[in-house]
């Protein structure tokens, strides 16, 4: 049977993650280098451009980085690679502002072409560069997730003064026996019996769909400055793990070192699976949600607060050029249309509620931290992204901005509208726009506790210089979400700094980067929504449509 061009080249190409380790680098002026690789491609006669970042290793001339770049390898195409290490020196994404450690170029195929798909370059700089090895492989099309939970007993005790902060890290078995990092646990603060959140993750990820390939997990006691200390490991299989819980799948922490010391040496602990879960292919995708009647509900919060600047002059961030072209708006009205026209498309009706916090509002002499941005407290309802972008305008100049800023009163109240969406039919995005730190912080992480419960997300999206040190607790970047001993059920919020965003697109023309930081800001959003939904048990298509709900008004009203 002739195969068509289409099915041709749909079967050429494959999906392959890169993961990337280094060996003996240089050491920075004054202490170890704080690194972080970047990868760029190009076409065969084009410029390299950045295709992504590693996270930053501190502390470590011999890092693996645990994040992995997944990339369309096609047989037929000579696809080229760049890969360059820098010194971490900034906080700007500027790369000009970070020491460059060395660099080396290749292509996709001699990496997959290599034995074992592992292939090692020297970096170009000096000849005390040290060498970077991309470990190639090939993603198994294999859906199914697996959902995992493990708690520990009696873990050795790493620090002098306080408890352990253990955290776990999975590694799947290479072909040629060596192991690649595929996932992190949060770590869990001054404890030796932590019990982990749940952990989800496709299972070609974990063991690239062979249920019988090596699992290596390490148990580490973690540093602020990244010298984590190894409290023990041990090693599994899927086959042993969807045994489920029970004496099969309680594991002793070996420590090589310390065994190899002592011979009256037992282990560094236990690690019990909790609980094992897997899904298979038939799960529901986003889009099944989506084609089955779901919407996306967005809201609009954005912050008023004095530390903005006055919005008459210049440098204030809500400042508008009276001429004001696309060129010319200012960071919140960016950010609003660059985000609010991609979720605009998943809506029915296309309205947003949107409101503002942290201004007083003439007559009234109180601080306001949830106010209509229409004006219309009783339906603070916009019509479409160009609707909300006429409100902000319009109440710009009737409010005076002030202070503080808090999160919990807009979270709660959109949380309040989700309660009514429960079934499905609406999955609700609160997108708050702000210069600043958050004042409320114990208020804010129960109020996100209490959400995480229900069929939302929140995106925090930073304007401004600011560092914004704490958002990165508020999104659990390092340690679940947690309020009054109870931890969040599971990830909502997403931070995106901006600044940081903007500086990684600097040389592109102005409409693309708008699309690549909505890609940025929303690119959590399916995998929240379907995680929710499916843990719910709810089927695409089994909650009322629209049209549906608007019929059944009628006959009630009848």
């Amino acid at each position: 049977m002739a195969m068509s061009l289409g099915q041709a080249q749909e079967d050429a190409s494959t999906k392959v993650e890169l993961t990337v380790s280094c060996s003996n680098l240089p050491k920075g002026l004054y202490s170890t280098s704080d690194t972080f690789c970047v990868m760029r491609t190009r076409e065969e006669e084009g410029p390299f451009r950045e295709f992504g970042r590693t996270e930053v290793i501190c502390n470590n001339l011999n890092p693996k980085f645990f994040k992995k770049f997944v990339i369309d390898y096609t047989f037929e195409e000579k696809q080229f690679l760049g890969f360059t290490l820098y010194d971490n020196d900034s906080t700007s994404p500027n790369l000009d502002k970070h020491r460059c450690l060395g660099d080396a170029d290749c292509t996709l195929g001699e990496i997959m072409g290599s034995k074992g798909c592992k292939f090692t370059k020297h970096l170009r700089l000096n000849e005390d560069s040290g060498s970077i090895t991309i470990q190639g492989e090939e993603l198994s099309d294999c859906q199914d997730m697996i959902t995992l939970q493990f708690k520990g007993d009696k873990l050795d005790k790493k620090g002098f003064i306080s408890k352990s902060d253990p955290f776990l890290v999975f590694h799947r078995c290479n072909e040629d026996g060596s192991f690649t990092i595929c996932h992190k646990t949060e770590y869990i603060k001054r404890t030796l019996s932590p019990r982990w959140k749940s952990i989800n993750i496709m299972l070609r990820t974990l063991c690239n769909g062979d249920k019988h390939r090596t699992i290596k997990v390490e148990c580490f006691d973690w540093n602020q400055n990244g010298s984590h200390n190894l409290i023990g490991a041990f090693e599994t299989s899927v086959t042993e793990l969807v045994k489920g819980p029970g004496l099969p799948n309680v594991y002793p922490l070996i420590h090589p070192k310390k065994q190899a010391k002592k011979k009256s040496y037992r282990n560094s602990g236990l690690i019990t699976l909790f609980s094992c879960k897997i899904e298979p292919h038939a799960r529901y995708s986003f889009l099944d949600y989506i084609r089955g009647g779901c919407q996306l509900a967005f809201t609009v919060a954005i912050d008023f607060t004095a530390s903005n600047g006055d919005p008459q002059q210049r440098s204030s961030l809500h400042y508008i050029n009276a001429v004001h072209n696309q060129f010319e708006s200012n960071a919140y009205l960016r950010v609003l249309q660059a985000v609010g026209e991609v979720v605009q498309d998943y809506s029915h009706d296309k309205t947003f509620p949107a409101f503002g916090f942290g201004a007083r509002i003439p007559p009234r002499s109180q601080v306001q931290q949830q106010f209509s941005l229409n004006g219309n407290p009783d339906d603070p309802v916009c019509v479409g992204v160009e609707g909300v972008v006429t409100a902000y305008k319009e109440m710009l100049p009737k409010v005076r901005l002030d202070g503080p800023t808090e999160f919990a009163p807009i979270i709660n109240q959109v949380a309040s509208f989700a309660e009514a969406k429960q079934d499905g039919s609406e999955y609700l995005i609160l997108l708050i726009i702000t210069d600043g730190c958050v004042c409320d912080m114990d208020n804010t992480k129960e109020a996100i506790v209490n959400a995480a419960q229900l069929p939302m997300s929140i995106i925090i999206v930073g304007v401004g210089d600011r560092k914004f040190t704490s958002m990165g607790e508020l999104a659990g970047k390092e340690v679940r979400v947690s309020s009054r001993g109870r931890f969040a059920e599971r990830d909502i919020v997403q931070f995106v700094p901006v600044k940081q965003c903007e500086g990684r697109y600097i040389d592109i023309a102005y409409a693309i980067r708008q699309e690549r930081f909505a890609k940025e800001v929303l690119r959590k959003i399916p995998d929240q929504v379907t995680y929710y939904l499916r843990n719910k048990n709810i089927v695409p298509g089994n909650f009322p449509s629209p049209r549906q709900l608007s019929e059944l008004q009628k006959m009630k009203v009848e």
